[in-house]
């Protein structure tokens, strides 16, 4: 009998860093060039189960973090779906020491196994699973196995295969459109989503450079076609402005004052904070994000963090995101 069943939340200890260390050392894995870690468990959830996972109500569960920009495109598709009584969900604490993501009173329990640990549901899935503990992961409560913690397929799959039961029209990922989205979201990854952790982890005045100047370089290309739409595809939300706009909610809380990667704040860039404004006042954006848990000041440095370069200096910005936005 688990603790779920019983009704008895089952809570971690307190994260412990003198005891298990930062989480990263013999988990995380990744190149000089930080390419993104391996994400090993890669089902996919179909509208006819051809996949050996059939899109049902009730049967998937997800659990993610609210720190995580990965983790939070998940949530925001679910709510701009309409699919909040049909997948589960279920926040883990914050905070992390080596045993990696845990349930804590801060973020309540977790409400379908037990789980103190999200560990536990990788060696529920791989017993003795040896490598990255990462969120989001959608679990399966039929085989009590993950699905899948690949997270560019996840929201594919939420936005695609759950129509039967979607409770909002929104057409995320649309046949015309999905050569030039999937174009896109290619060039937002490697220079958006993951620059920041590329100049983070920079070990070279050179490479410093270099990759801080790429990331702004893209910020600009998107100021620019942002100048002439108001979503990235016209007059429609998409899976690429789904993709896009973690890393803008936490670039001048987070990713700019602890990588020091751009002079100028999201707040100077003014198609792209106009846009990023008119995201957040929607509800599947609002309620999705905490701005308080984006500092990435707090806490331990990251394990991602070279401080050799020498860098610019940058502030921690705050802004009004209530403010309108001008782009109807």
């Amino acid at each position: 009998m688990t603790a779920a069943s019983t009704g008895v939340p089952t809570y971690a200890s307190p994260v412990d860093l003198d005891t298990y260390g930062p989480y990263g050392p013999g988990r995380l894995h990744t190149s000089a060039g930080w390419d993104r870690p391996i994400y090993p468990f890669q089902g996919r959830v179909t509208a006819d189960g051809s996949s050996g996972f059939r899109a049902e109500p009730g049967r998937y569960h997800l659990y993610v973090a609210w720190v995580c920009p990965w983790a939070q495109r998940t949530a925001i598709v679910r709510k701009l779906k309409g699919l909040e009584e049909v997948v589960s969900l279920s926040y883990v604490d914050d905070e992390r020491d080596g045993r990696g993501w845990a349930f804590r009173e801060r973020r309540g329990a977790d409400p379908v196994n037990g789980f103190a640990f999200i560990e536990q549901a990788y060696d529920a899935t791989e017993p003795g699973y040896p490598g990255h503990i990462s969120v989001p992961v959608l679990w399966d409560r039929q085989t009590g196995k993950i699905v899948s913690n690949n997270f560019p397929d996840i929201t594919i799959d939420l936005g695609t295969a759950f129509d039967e039961w979607a409770g909002a029209s929104a057409d995320l990922y649309p046949r015309a459109l999905r050569p030039q989205i999937d174009e896109l979201n290619a060039e937002i990854y490697q220079d958006v989503n993951n620059g920041p952790y590329k100049v983070a982890g920079a070990t070279t005045q050179d490479d410093y450079e270099e990759l801080r100047h790429r990331v702004i370089a893209a910020l600009e290309r998107l100021e620019e076609r942002l100048g002439e739409r108001r979503f990235l595809f016209g007059d429609r939300i998409t899976e690429s402005d789904v993709r896009l706009w973690p890393t803008l909610a936490r670039f001048d809380l987070g990713y700019n004052p602890l990588a020091k990667i751009s002079e100028r704040a999201l707040t100077d860039f003014p198609h792209l904070w106009g846009y990023a404004r008119d995201l957040y006042q929607r509800p599947a954006f609002r309620d999705t994000t905490d701005f308080a848990a984006l500092r990435f000041s707090q806490g331990p440095k990251p394990s991602f963090l070279n401080e050799g370069p020498e860098r610019i200096v940058v502030e921690p910005v705050e802004a009004d995101w209530e403010a309108p936005h001008h782009r109807g």
